[in-house]
């Protein structure tokens, strides 16, 4: 049998970072192109949606400290039950089905910062009844200068009990490492977290490989 590396002159193909279709296939309206009629990223907020309604924003930097502005985030969490709307979730327990829990959005070109509105989400149940993780939101981020996307997860800082409590974090050795994941309180707005998330350098983000 031959192989690629048996003939000996097939290089592998270079890796490329995401580029600008990125923004026009994934949020064209924010890019300046109304393509769809229903565009998707918007975590919809009924009034029949349980749960405090907060906001989560923030700010990606590189490793020179620079604000990026053409980033992608998307965000997946649980609902105020600890439930993800999922097939897969079989825990037992209520689950708000009105509540989609994913949420897609962009970076600002200008300020560079990217927000979303929705519900502080439940403890998710652990499987096989060995306990439960604190609250937490997904984070995924894709944009130009890297190969892969980056998985990271958003903790409260007013979840303190829980946190110390979360196997997840509790796998991180540093605890000053633990801290690049808990999102603070905006002092001028009590319903606002801020997680800023940092690509490289001393306060790099911990990021999950998955």
């Amino acid at each position: 049998m031959i192989t690629p590396d048996a003939l000996g002159y097939l290089p592998e193909t270079p890796s490329q970072t995401a580029g600008p279709f990125v923004h026009i296939g994934l949020i064209p309206r924010q890019a300046g192109f109304d393509i769809f009629a229903n565009n998707l990223g918007t975590i919809a907020l009924s009034p029949e949606i349980k749960g405090e309604r907060i906001r989560i924003e923030g700010r990606i930097f590189d490793g020179t400290g620079a604000v990026i502005r053409d980033a992608l985030v998307e965000i997946w969490q649980a609902d105020s039950f600890g439930r993800f709307n999922h097939p897969a979730d079989d825990a037992p327990g209520p689950r708000d089905a009105p509540f989609r829990g994913w949420g897609r959005t962009g970076t600002d070109f200008e300020t560079g910062t990217w927000s979303f509105a929705t519900i502080k989400p439940g403890r998710v149940a652990r499987r096989h009844g060995e306990g439960s993780l604190a609250p937490h939101i997904l984070v995924w981020i894709v944009a130009r200068g890297i190969n892969l996307g980056l998985l990271t997860r958003l903790y409260f800082e007013d979840e303190a009990a829980a946190n110390a409590e979360d196997p997840v974090l509790r796998l991180i050795e540093q605890p000053e490492r633990r801290k690049t994941l808990v999102a603070r309180r905006d002092p001028g707005d009590e319903n606002t977290y801020v997680f800023d998330i940092h690509l490289q350098g001393a306060e790099e983000t911990v990021f999950f490989d998955v």
